[in-house]
């Protein structure tokens, strides 16, 4: 068999990450077993469009690497790849289904339905359309509501590759509705017919999912097709783990995530391994290890928690792991305007002295300002750092005044002449690097963090150390 695997979002608004997540791994696995990875816009519902939300999807998809071999962009043999271009292929697939008796057309006003719902709340007994089935429906013009007529009413067994073997009864079986009366199929015939057509292997989707896969079963052997493996995967559940993720508990869409400098790989790495693990105490993967080691019997069934910490660590991490003129490339937008003068390799030398400390690619400007212009003084840095709040005023400018002395005097302004100088000034003043090596980087650098000290001054340059030293000195 011909592994063939989809990956059908609806246009809605922002793609998340358990959109994202829902991509990636029957991605996963259609790279792993040579098949072929789909992509299909499900846009039936069109009261919930959003213009430019496809465009969207595509760039996310793209920027992390998701590639499909059918689809938008692509085209294929299966196609149209959009739902809404395929209007005369549901039809047909109706019309099947009416032919055999196993659809009619629904006669029902909302406000009838709404009296059979009440009628069954007042008797206690769940809502079921079935029970009011029409006897002498209306032919079907294309106008009406069509609905499944479910004929065989049983208990469906179902093996779900994460979630295990599976069963529901009878009682979850109704007449749904197939076509809509505005001529579009709804998601439960439209995305079964396309991926009968489309000759798709794996259905791989969210949990959400799993309470409709016995309609869906009925469904199949109405229209006497093949059931495909259907997988469920758990959700991404909210930072406290007890609740389904969503807006309300901070998570952004996966393209916000992307300007905020969260690196391509970063992402994919995180969210495989949410829900998703190899056995082993490994965290970072590349994209052709996941590939490699990818499997769904490795899915874990209870919710995976969102844990945005992690992420920013593991971004730091793939930052780590990239060449020097890798990152410079990725982060030319990302610099502060000031650098804008400043040659590439003045910037490299910065980007490679700040790399390690760097989570994300947004934080450059914070990090890197101190090196392109002359920072604003903040003494608050002083009073608040537990160690130099404990000097007197005439103690920080003995300090200094010993430091201004010491740099003053040296020959070399190279990191290793600098460290060496700055390992003398401690037996010199008698202080310790937590008090001494502090007051010095922020009265050059007036930032919360910097790079190692002897590299920062080095690259400053000794004039621009000294000036600094003595601006602070003459505003005090």
């Amino acid at each position: 068999m011909t592994v063939r695997t989809r990956f059908a979002p609806s246009p809605t608004g922002y793609i998340h990450v358990g959109n994202v997540r829902a991509a990636l791994f029957p991605w996963l696995l259609a790279r792993q077993q040579q098949g072929t990875y789909i992509l299909r816009i499900e846009d039936t519902d069109q009261a919930r469009f959003v213009d430019g939300a496809t465009d969207l999807i595509l760039d996310t998809l793209e920027w992390l690497g998701i590639d499909w071999d059918e689809g938008p962009r692509k085209g294929g043999e299966y196609g149209p790849y959009i739902q809404s271009e395929r209007r005369d292929i549901y039809k047909a697939w109706a019309q099947k289904l009416v032919d055999k008796g196993l659809a009619y057309a629904d006669p029902y006003t909302p406000e009838e339905v709404q009296t059979f719902r009440e009628e069954a709340k007042a008797l206690k007994k769940p809502f079921l359309y079935r029970d009011h089935r029409p006897e002498n429906p209306p032919a079907w013009d294309g106008t009406q509501p069509l609905r499944l007529k479910v004929t065989d009413i049983k208990r469906y067994t179902w093996n779900d590759p994460v979630m295990g073997e599976l069963s529901a009864g009878p009682e979850v079986l109704d007449d749904f509705i197939l076509m809509k009366a505005d001529g579009l199929p709804t998601y439960n015939f439209a995305h079964i017919v396309d991926d009968a057509e489309m000759n798709v292997t794996h259905v791989i989707r969210g949990l959400e999912y799993i309470s409709s896969i016995p309609r869906y079963l009925s469904l199949y052997e109405a229209l006497g097709l093949e059931v495909p493996v259907l997988a469920c995967l758990p959700h991404i559940m909210a930072p406290d783990g007890k609740k389904k993720l969503g807006k309300r508990d901070g998570a952004k869409s996966v393209q916000e995530y992307r300007t905020d400098g969260i690196l391509p790989e970063a992402m994919l790495n995180f969210l495989a391994s949410m829900g998703w693990n190899d056995g082993t105490e490994q965290e970072l993967f590349s994209r052709e290890e996941l590939i490699e080691k990818f499997s769904l019997d490795r899915v874990q069934r209870s919710g995976a928690r969102f844990d945005e910490q992690r992420l920013l660590w593991m971004n730091g991490q793939w930052i780590r792991r990239l060449s020097l003129d890798d990152l410079y490339t990725r982060t030319l937008k990302y610099w502060p305007k000031s650098a804008e003068t400043y040659d590439e390799a003045y910037k490299k030398q910065v980007l490679g002295l700040v790399q390690d400390r760097l989570k994300t690619l947004a934080e450059l400007p914070m990090m890197t300002k101190y090196f392109f212009e002359e920072p604003v003084i903040n003494t608050e840095l002083i009073t608040d750092n537990k160690q130099l709040k404990k000097l007197s005023p005439e103690e920080v400018s003995t300090l200094l005044v010993a430091v201004k002395t010491e740099f003053e005097n040296l020959g070399e302004w190279t990191p290793e002449a600098l460290q060496e100088c700055l390992n003398r000034l401690l037996d010199v003043t008698g202080q310790k690097p937590g008090i001494l090596f502090s007051l010095v980087r922020i009265i050059t650098t007036w930032a919360p963090f910097s790079p190692q000290l002897n590299d920062t001054l080095a690259l400053l340059g000794k004039d621009k150390t000294l000036e600094r030293m003595a601006n602070y000195t003459t505003t005090r």
